[in-house]
């Protein structure tokens, strides 16, 4: 079985705001499918300038990227592209244990620790 290379992902510049036709030169697509897009995915929503110029900003961009994998890379429709963009956004996020946390919270650390201690009881 022949495996296909993971695309490389393009390297945004660090800027403020992009035009479309940078963005649509970043992702390899043309800039009509970029404002269908926006039509499909809600989130999607780019500042327009005076003269109605579509102005995206660098998370625009990293969400672009991101419907571009989806939708290119692993085949999703535009539902599907669109649940899973949900659901990562919503997905509760998970705190950084402290060791606090880790020798009195339920797992396994605390029993070890009842056992050494009961060890260390034994030894004086």
């Amino acid at each position: 079985m022949i495996e296909e290379a993971a695309p490389e992902t393009p390297e945004i510049p660090d800027k403020l705001y992009f035009r479309i036709g940078e963005v649509s030169r970043l992702l390899g697509v043309e800039a009509y499918v970029l404002r269908y897009w926006e039509t499909e995915f809600p989130s999607l929503s780019p500042k327009k300038s005076d003269t109605g110029q579509r102005l995206y900003k660098r998370k625009d961009v990293e969400q672009l990227l991101q419907i571009k994998e989806l939708l290119y890379a692993k085949r999703f429709t535009i539902e599907g592209a669109r649940q899973t963009l949900l659901d990562r956004h919503k997905a509760p996020k998970v705190a950084a244990a402290t060791p606090q946390s880790l020798l009195f919270d339920d797992g396994p650390l605390p029993e070890i620790r009842r056992e050494l201690a009961a060890i260390l009881d034994i030894l004086r």
